[in-house]
């Protein structure tokens, strides 16, 4: 039997998720020294498992159809993709935020003509605006979505926040914060089943370091 599969977000998430599990005792030389390799092995002496590096969105479509046993992924992918997994645990490492941003000075929810939004998550953008019982075009897009509205081919934009200063630099100001983002430990469905004397001990050890961790 293969070893258990974790997926992990490149980048921040990734150093984040390896930090973690350094802290579980989990050897991570490989993964620190990975060079070009995507798939790495992680052991704590007694357990082996591989940790597969991969895209947000790659990560929940590896989990969902079990090709990765775990994952780890920001909160933005799963509200924007959905998919049919178990949701496990707030890791409390990425945090961020959706929000709802204009350029400064402008009252966004006054008049009663369609507005437009901008923004690289359209499903997410999408159910916001159902709940508020607002019609609203959306405009997809894929690279810096401030330039929508600068650019007048939006009247907003919703996209994840963190310290707010590239809004600010380009003339533009959170006028509603949507949903709080952090990353999230998903696990396939059949394998949370089949191989659940393998996958429990796991997540039981990460609820506990972060029980460890929260403040007092």
């Amino acid at each position: 039997m293969r070893p258990i599969r974790i997926a992990l977000t490149k980048g921040r998430l990734e150093t984040d998720s390896i930090a973690l599990f350094q802290k579980l005792g989990y050897d991570c030389s490989a993964v620190l020294n990975k060079g070009r390799r995507l798939i790495l092995p992680i052991s704590d002496g007694t357990h082996e498992m591989e940790v597969v590096l991969a895209k947000a969105a790659d990560v929940v479509t590896y989990v969902e159809n079990g090709v990765c046993d775990i994952g780890v992924v920001g909160k933005d992918t799963i509200m924007e993709m959905g998919g049919t997994f178990y949701e496990v645990a707030d890791l409390g490492f990425g945090r961020c935020r959706f929000a709802l941003a204009v350029p400064k000075g402008k009252d966004f929810y006054s008049g009663y003509h369609t507005r437009r939004i901008a923004s690289k998550y359209v499903n997410v953008t999408r159910s916001v605006f159902e709940a508020k019982n607002m019609d609203v075009n959306i405009v997809k897009i894929e690279g810096s979505v401030e330039l929508a509205p600068i650019l007048g081919l939006s009247d907003a934009i919703v996209d994840i926040v963190q310290t707010g200063l590239t809004l600010r630099e380009n003339g533009l100001e959170v006028v509603e914060d949507l949903a709080d983002i952090s990353a999230r430990l998903i696990v396939n469905i059949a394998s949370l089943k089949l191989r659940k004397s393998e996958i429990d001990p796991f997540i039981t050890q990460i609820e506990n370091i972060l029980k460890e961790e929260e403040p007092t």
